[in-house]
């Protein structure tokens, strides 16, 4: 049985990422590894620090200490931070949106993102971009950050969360494929696919699979 590192910045990214690993590798034995001040630090900060950097690899040896196989970021924000990690750590270590990715590289050129997250946009569009460049694509990634729906979800108002993000889905209605940018918003895949005939496209499924053949 694989022990899986999950590194989170946010208690909402949880119950996506478990839901996953429950349909697609029931097997793995999940660990949670959850530091809200992350989420709140890097808000303020308006950026990514050495400092926070240093934690992200602190947060990833302490998941190999603790006899993780692997590790699955779920914290979007944190690009930069996450491959130094990586590169330093000595079991696989994914990045929370780059299976998603590959999956929009592959469903077409013109992409729409919807987050909940402003802090994270900018970092997850170079990633994309450099993602995109690497396999030779033409793709383009336009975001739009929707107001108010993490705010929603975090005081417990899943509903609301996910109403806001169906009421943003149809600028991308004429887009090869929305992706739902942070393993939070994918619980309101349902309501975004009702409200575009595109496909939507959501991060914790995607990672679980990559991990698992990276693992496998």
């Amino acid at each position: 049985m694989p022990r899986i590192a999950l590194i989170h910045a946010v208690s909402v990214a949880m119950a996506p990422v478990h839901e996953a690993f429950r349909q697609s590798w029931p097997d793995a034995e999940c660990i949670d590894i959850l530091d809200t001040s992350l989420s709140r630090d890097r808000e303020r900060d308006g950026c990514l620090t050495e400092a926070m950097t240093a934690r992200f690899l602190l947060l990833a040896k302490y998941a190999e200490d603790n006899g993780a196989d692997g590790i699955l970021f779920t914290c979007s924000a944190f690009g930069e931070a996450i491959d130094k990690a990586a590169a330093a750590a000595r079991v696989p270590v994914l990045k929370p949106n780059e299976a998603m990715f590959e999956a929009a590289l592959a469903a077409g050129k013109r992409l729409g993102m919807l987050a909940t997250f402003q802090p994270s946009i900018a970092g997850m569009e170079e990633e994309f971009r450099a993602m995109a460049v690497a396999a030779k694509s033409a793709a383009t990634l336009d975001s739009f950050s929707v107001a108010g729906a993490m705010k929603a979800l975090q005081e417990g108002d899943g509903a609301e969360h996910d109403e806001r993000l169906a009421i943003a889905a149809p600028r991308f209605a004429d887009y090869d494929a929305v992706l739902l940018a942070h393993f939070s918003t994918s619980r309101a895949a349902a309501a975004v696919r009702a409200a575009v005939r595109c496909p939507v496209l959501t991060a914790p499924g995607a990672a679980v699979l990559k991990l698992r053949g990276m693992i496998a």
